[in-house]
């Protein structure tokens, strides 16, 4: 498991436009913090801080520690708004988290075993069709990743949601919606031949032909 991420914050009395950009001129970034029938809390984070939490695969899944002035809050990252070009985040939404309530929420995927899969060593490609799955369950049961292991699949297979390995009390959403939410992960496909390769075919057949 990754460290704990905890940020440090300040409540934040100025709102809008104006201040936001007074803010982030100042090295600050707006945020917010909502949810667990709650009042939604408008506080400040400190620019650095976030830009190391971003660093982090964890921070985008895992539940972050929030220090507002003395009083701790528990929640996960739903949402950054970014520099439309220069990427940086503007603002970040976070939704509190209760013990004893589920929370919705997505999980990367880890490949594993890709350089041992049967697929690829019989000439296919691996493609990833998805790189996170959205999951349901308590904070407590919330995993860092969930790993898809390629090493058993061959050329033409696939791996689907239902064949991934969670731990107990974690829900895969899509599957909840039924069979037909089955929805392939990752696959192995045929490389296409290259034009020498047709080349080459063509001469044989000529060859054989002769």
């Amino acid at each position: 498991m990754s460290e704990a991420i905890v940020l440090n914050a300040e409540l934040r009395k100025d709102v809008g436009k104006g201040a936001s950009r007074r803010l982030r001129h100042a090295e600050k970034l707006p945020a917010i913090i909502y949810g667990a029938n709650a009042e939604a809390t408008q506080i400040t984070l400190m620019a650095k801080d976030v830009r190391k939490a971003l660093e982090s695969e964890a921070f985008y899944a895992q539940i972050v520690t929030l220090n507002v002035e003395g009083k701790t809050e528990q929640a996960i990252l739903k949402d950054i708004q970014r520099h439309p070009a220069k990427e940086f985040a503007m603002h970040m939404d976070f939704l509190r988290v209760d013990a004893a309530t589920e929370v919705t929420t997505n999980v990367p995927l880890h490949f594993i075993n890709e350089d041992v899969c049967a697929g690829a060593k019989a000439g296919g490609a691996i493609t990833h069709n998805m790189v996170e799955v959205e999951v349901r369950c308590l904070p407590k049961d919330l995993p860092e990743f969930i790993e898809v292991d390629m090493a058993a699949v061959e050329l033409g297979g696939s791996v689907h949601l239902s064949e991934l390995k969670v731990a107990e009390g974690v829900k895969l959403v899509h599957l909840m919606h039924g069979e037909d939410h089955d929805l392939p992960v990752a696959g192995v496909q045929a490389v296409r031949a290259t034009k020498e390769d047709a080349a080459d075919e063509a001469a044989e057949g000529e060859s054989s032909a002769e």
